[in-house]
């Protein structure tokens, strides 16, 4: 029995870059990696950014920033912005990758690691804008970008950028947090200079909000063409993931295909319509490690079946299954990665 494939393709991914750099200029982008670049594979994806020339990676934590370090050699900026280890901390410094703050404390221990080794910290300081995801509170901030210009003054600190998060429930509220992110600018920029990296908007404020954007925007899913839930469709962006199966019985009217429950397609996802060579088919049902698809004229064992795609064979979208399910499309993504053969397409 032929394993299932997911396969990625590298020609998707970069046309995206280039859709998304378009749509947001003169913000730059940050391709963000987490979760094994949501289960494209990270290591493919840094190689794929770097050819299309990104600069700014975002690594979510120090970990992936390692691995990413070692495909970026010399070129390019890392941030890995969840909180830290102290052996984690002292792998950051070592590889250059700044680092994000949104705790006092956090900031301690960095500066004291900094000190240790006799470099100087990258940090880029969160301000809390209202989502409570971590990050400074505004009566915070003051002393602590005094303490980052006493640790720059000491030769331990560089203060290499300014961000946060939005909650994305309104614009209302997007709005009010952009009022604190400019104030927390403005607070910095009292003490000195500003630093050169702003950024307040990941995926969808960054695509839709243009007045919200910073000199950096830090997008992730949409670069790999993985929309947000019940959101549109994204001009000039596609799905650079597509799980294809094979066909291995034909009976009567349906063909059985060689993937299942066990490979991480839930049973739940029964009735939806999956690609075939003849055009989109109903997926009948789901057993263990087989499905079962209506057939088409001519169907043989060794077809190919599209589990989903960019819809060239009438396909849903990942995040179309994931809606039926009540989930994200990078979750079914990252799901399925353990579990089927991987394979870049160029």
């Amino acid at each position: 029995m032929t394993r299932p494939e997911l396969r990625i393709r590298t020609d998707r991914f970069v046309s995206n870059i280039a859709a998304v750099r378009e749509r947001i200029a003169p913000s730059t982008l940050m391709v963000v990696l987490k979760d094994d670049a949501y289960g494209h594979g990270l290591r493919w994806a840094v190689e794929a950014a770097k050819e299309a020339g990104v600069e700014w990676y975002g690594s979510y934590d120090v970990g992936s920033g390692v691995e990413a370090r070692r495909v970026l050699g010399d070129t390019g900026r890392i941030l890995a912005w969840v909180t830290s280890t102290d052996a984690e901390i002292d792998d950051a410094l070592h590889d250059r990758i700044d680092l994000g703050v949104g705790s006092a404390e956090y900031l301690s221990r960095i500066v004291t690691r900094a000190r240790a080794q006799g470099v100087r910290a990258r940090v880029h300081l969160k301000i809390d804008t209202g989502l409570h995801r971590n990050g400074l509170l505004p009566e915070e901030w003051e002393q602590t970008i005094a303490d980052v210009r006493a640790g720059e003054a000491a030769g331990h600190l560089e203060l290499a950028g300014i961000w946060s998060h939005l909650a994305e429930a309104s614009d209302a509220e997007d709005d009010d947090a952009q009022a604190v992110f400019l104030e927390a600018v403005r607070v910095v920029e009292s003490s000195g200079p500003a630093p050169e990296a702003l950024h307040l908007t990941a995926s969808a404020a960054s695509w839709w909000r243009p007045e919200l954007r910073g000199s950096v925007s830090r997008i992730g899913a949409f670069c790999y063409g993985v929309r947000s839930a019940d959101g549109p469709e994204l001009e000039g962006v596609l799905p650079v993931a597509e799980l294809v199966a094979t066909v291995v019985t034909v009976r009567d009217d349906e063909a059985v295909i060689a993937i299942g429950s066990f490979d991480g397609i839930p049973s739940t996802l029964a009735g939806s319509h999956v690609g075939t060579t003849a055009g989109a088919r109903e997926l009948r049902r789901i057993d263990a490690t087989t499905a079962v698809v209506a057939g088409w004229p001519g169907m043989r064992a060794g077809d190919p079946v599209w589990l989903f795609g960019a819809g060239e064979h009438g396909e849903s979208s990942a995040t179309t299954l994931a809606e039926r399910i009540d989930t994200v499309g990078e979750e079914i993504l990252t799901r399925l990665t353990s579990r089927v053969r991987r394979v870049v397409v160029a």
